[in-house]
């Protein structure tokens, strides 16, 4: 028996299933089958009942996977502890990221992590639908929004203010909005995620709250191709600052109605538990919390967003 089978034995009870462990292990059913016959025989015991349509844990492995779970997390620390003098950090990372922030502004955040971190390896999804991280085989996902499910685990990476914007060709075509009602003469280009569509737009000012459903001639479920839509003057769009700040500063986009406030939302890094937690992907997750910093306070001294929807997060 190896520790690594113990590894395999506590994914199958967390999963239900030898293949679906195998798959999130991304090794052969026929391998994670067998560390657990060799756990089990070193055990004497089984630690679950299987049958042709379901597995679940026997009085012996109720007994003994706690216990397990608890000697493997003592044995990391126990590891950490003897090679805290060799700071190399390895292995592959498997993520997953919504499609205009992985292109266009987190990739090359990761081409600096990777070269700071030789010896790591990367394994990229690009999707802006929601990973399922057991059919997906994904370490973490780096998703807008904190985590709507209690069995996961993450840390909040920073608030994300949204921008509405619009190019200068749009704008040189059609009248600047100058309030939320005026966004009813101009085209919008919405996102939309599985069957929801954004197609409204929330504002607020010190007297009251709008809430505005422009006419839209496009829509898209990738958020990158909502942005170049915007970029080459086909609409106005509401998209996240972190997603438009380098369009913005360039001049590529315009920040429309700075006297207004819209919901802010928040970037998260998710894993599928607090035991999938590793050494690189919490210098990962303190790189991503520099980086956005960085690029949202750019914004904040360029005038386009206020310091204090920029706050640091350190917990």
């Amino acid at each position: 028996m190896q520790i690594e089978d113990l590894e395999v034995v506590l994914k199958i009870s967390e999963l239900g299933s030898i293949t679906a462990a195998a798959t999130h292990l991304d090794m052969q059913s026929a391998t994670a089958s067998a560390a657990l016959k060799r756990v089990e025989a070193a055990l004497g015991a089984e630690l679950f009942i299987r049958s042709t349509r379901q597995l679940r844990v026997s009085s012996a492995g109720e007994r003994f996977l706690p216990l397990c779970a608890q000697s493997l997390e003592q044995w990391q620390h126990a590891k950490q502890a003897v090679t805290k003098d060799n700071q190399t950090i390895s292995g592959e990372m498997r993520i997953a990221v919504s499609s205009d922030l992985g292109r266009n502004v987190i990739a090359p955040w990761l081409d600096a992590f990777m070269a700071e971190h030789p010896d790591i390896t990367l394994r990229m999804h690009l999707s802006d639908s929601n990973i399922d991280f057991y059919r997906d085989a994904m370490d973490m996902a780096l998703r807008y929004g904190a985590p709507n499910d209690a069995s996961l685990y993450g840390f909040k990476i920073c608030n994300v203010p949204r921008l509405l914007c619009a190019s200068p060709a749009y704008l040189d075509e059609h009248d600047m909005p100058h309030h939320p009602n005026d966004l009813m003469q101009h085209n919008a280009l919405f996102y939309q995620l599985r069957d929801i569509l954004n197609d409204a737009w929330d504002f607020q000012d010190e007297q009251r709250r709008y809430k505005i459903k422009p006419k839209a001639n496009r829509a898209a479920n990738d958020g990158d191709m909502v942005r170049r839509w915007c970029v080459a003057g086909h609409g106005i769009a509401m998209k996240s600052a972190l997603d438009v700040a380098d369009d913005i500063l360039s001049g590529r986009l315009i920040s429309l109605l700075p006297d207004y406030t819209v919901p802010c939302g928040e970037l998260w890094l998710i894993c599928p538990s607090r035991q999938s937690i590793t050494p690189s992907m919490r210098l990962l997750r303190d790189a991503l919390r520099r980086h956005t910093q960085q690029s949202l306070q750019r914004l904040v001294e360029a005038g386009i967003l206020p310091q204090s929807l920029v706050e640091r997060t350190e917990a």
